[in-house]
């Protein structure tokens, strides 16, 4: 059985590689829910963009000092951020495949990409189950292949919140 409280905390692996992103820029969280990594970034000092379909989930965190909240929907409308450039991209748990390319046109040089999401295997676990979902082996390699330097990779079952099949990136914008 799942602890719910944990649902609220941030990713290991955002927590781990939070700090990797530069301090000289914002830091977008796309898909963010609840803002349970707004509020991680803006703890590290970072200027934040929450940005998701429901912003309401914020409560609160939407009024913290150095956090913007921006509703849009990211898969039904253009691509809200042409020409914007972040020191930092956080998406977990989201994945629409036609915006991975402007994730990385959408980082400043040396600008870090944190991503993580569900992939292939996690049907046994629940939901999301639907192929459209869920990364392929090596996806989010593929993704950020001549644009990026993969810090850390992996593909994996955990266990932390609940069982899930995820694949996971860090990588530097070249």
């Amino acid at each position: 059985m799942s602890d719910p409280h944990l649902l609220d905390q941030p990713s290991a692996w955002v927590v781990r590689f939070a700090p990797r992103i530069p301090h000289q820029g914002r830091v977008l969280d796309l898909a963010c829910g609840a803002g349970r990594h707004t509020r991680l970034l803006a703890e590290l000092g970072y200027p934040a963009l929450a940005v998701d379909i429901d912003v309401s989930r914020l409560g609160a965190i939407a009024t913290r000092p150095g956090v913007t909240a921006y509703q849009a929907d990211l898969e039904g409308t253009p691509w809200p951020f042409a020409g914007d450039q972040f020191a930092g991209i956080v998406v977990t748990n989201y994945l629409h495949r036609p915006l991975l390319p402007k994730l990385l046109a959408a980082l400043d040089p040396g600008g870090v990409l944190i991503y993580e999401t569900f992939a292939v295997g996690n049907e046994r676990f629940g939901r999301p189950s639907n192929p459209d979902f869920l990364l392929v082996p090596g996806e989010l390699l593929d993704a950020v292949r001549g644009a990026a330097r993969v810090l850390a990779f992996e593909d994996l079952i955990v266990s932390e919140s609940k069982p899930a099949a995820v694949q996971r990136i860090c990588a530097l914008h070249l």
